[in-house]
């Protein structure tokens, strides 16, 4: 029996209205102009888990009142040829959001591919344009995750000024961009990292932390401070997260279920962001 005295972070619950608050949106958009939000996404090859995860978006697209496009491209497609693919769909004004699907493969400069991204239908929050937004607090897109997740210390009325965070982790569309985030609402903000020595002992400081390092229970229960925000935003094979879940509920207030709590939220923020950027670009 468990003995956990955690309260779950119910992600599923907000996805859903998250994306029921979009459709309405997305319905509202249509009947003034006539136009439908429109998300494109570019796959390059045939990773299964990608293929997976194209088709779960386009799926959640149709329940939120938004067209998908999806344009496919082989392996074997080079920088080039994407980035021109990219750039053609930035140009599209029928199209209000791009998604490019990554891992692009290792031959390909991924990072010029997301540059080809016009800022304005950043929906993913991929680009440096959108990073540097999140950095200044200026208006833009965020990075889907530490959006999700900061949607989610919301909706459980974390308060963060003040708060000492610690982020696991410093990937540039998740780690990074959630200290941002996280700065941003005053909260003082700590990096780590798998090379981060003394981990524990600044894990054991945080009021709210977040596990981005993607080990399978890479922080341990008895690190997390009592009555600490635990929010995992891992995900490795059998449905594991970053973060001991069984111990770490016996210590937290507030804890991220794995699944269920970060990872519903990445989409419904995507699919909010591009209603928001067919709003813009609308002029509505």
């Amino acid at each position: 029996m468990s003995t956990s005295t955690a309260s779950l972070m119910d992600g599923t619950a907000l996805a859903r209205r998250t994306v029921e608050e979009t459709a309405v949106r997305a319905a509202e958009i249509t009947r003034r102009t006539g136009v439908t939000p429109c998300l494109a996404t570019v796959l390059v090859g045939a990773d299964p888990a990608s293929v997976t995860y194209v088709k779960m978006k386009q799926n959640r697209c149709a329940k939120a009142g938004i067209r998908s496009r999806h344009v496919e491209l082989p392996a074997s497609t080079t920088t080039e040829e994407l980035v021109a693919a990219i750039t053609a769909l930035s140009e599209d004004p029928e199209v209000h959001g791009i998604l490019l699907q990554h891992p692009v493969g290792p031959h390909i400069d991924e990072r010029a591919a997301f540059e080809a991204i016009a800022p304005a239908k950043d929906v993913d929050g991929v680009t440096m344009a959108s990073f540097a937004a999140m950095g200044f607090g200026l208006p833009g897109f965020v990075s889907c995750t530490p959006g999700g997740i900061m949607r989610l210390l919301d909706e459980y009325r974390v308060e963060l000024s003040g708060k000492r965070a610690v982020v696991v982790g410093r990937s540039a569309i998740l780690g990074k961009p959630a200290g941002l985030l996280l700065l941003g609402r005053d909260a003082t903000v700590t990096y780590c990292h798998s090379r981060t020595t003394e981990l524990s002992s600044i894990v054991q400081e945080a009021d709210i932390l977040v596990a981005a390092v993607g080990k399978p229970r890479f922080i341990k229960g008895e690190d997390i401070k009592p009555g600490a925000v635990v929010i995992d935003a891992g995900y490795n094979p059998g449905n594991v997260g970053d973060v001991d879940f069984e111990t770490a509920a016996e210590r937290a207030s507030l804890i991220t279920p794995v699944p269920g709590g970060v990872g519903p939220m990445t989409i419904a923020v995507l699919l909010a962001q591009t209603v928001d950027g067919a709003e813009r670009q609308l002029g509505l």
